[in-house]
């Protein structure tokens, strides 16, 4: 087999992977918004995840990554230069931090953000695990455990 066959049939090769590794990246992006993969997960993988730009139109759960973290869209909307998912948390929630077991207790705004069964946070100190889904209240009034 000559050289220049050799290199066509390479080059191929290469090709057929770059397409591979770019339709698994894609599914892994869209089960994470499906919430068919945790967000641990997601944030380890946050590269998979194409940067926040303004003048988008962002629909509910789509994932955009801002510097190294990721964060998911609670309302859809026409993003604005000055509307960074870390500046406006009525628009983005933060995920999947593995590094911050409990994060702090954030009021959430809707259902979208709300606080789901087994959720852990910081509040005045102390650490909560969340004992309901859907959980919109404060660590200390209702549906939280207290952590030792």
């Amino acid at each position: 087999m000559n050289n220049e066959l050799k290199l066509r049939r390479l080059e191929a090769r290469a090709n057929l992977v770059e397409g591979i590794n770019l339709e698994t990246s894609i599914a892994f992006v869209k089960l994470a918004e499906n919430n068919l993969i945790d967000e641990i997960t997601a944030t380890e993988h946050s590269n998979l995840f194409i940067d926040w730009s303004p003048n988008v139109d962002y629909k509910v759960n789509e994932i955009r990554r801002e510097d190294e973290n990721l964060y998911k869209c609670l309302q859809a909307h026409t993003s604005q230069e000055d509307w960074l998912p870390s500046k406006t948390p009525s628009l983005w929630k933060k995920i999947g931090n593995p590094a911050d077991e409990y994060p702090e207790w954030s009021q959430p705004i809707s259902n979208e953000d709300a606080y789901m069964l087994g959720d852990k946070v910081s509040f005045e100190g102390k650490h909560y695990v969340s004992s309901i889904d859907n959980n919109v209240w404060k660590p200390t009034v209702y549906g939280w455990n207290e952590e030792n």
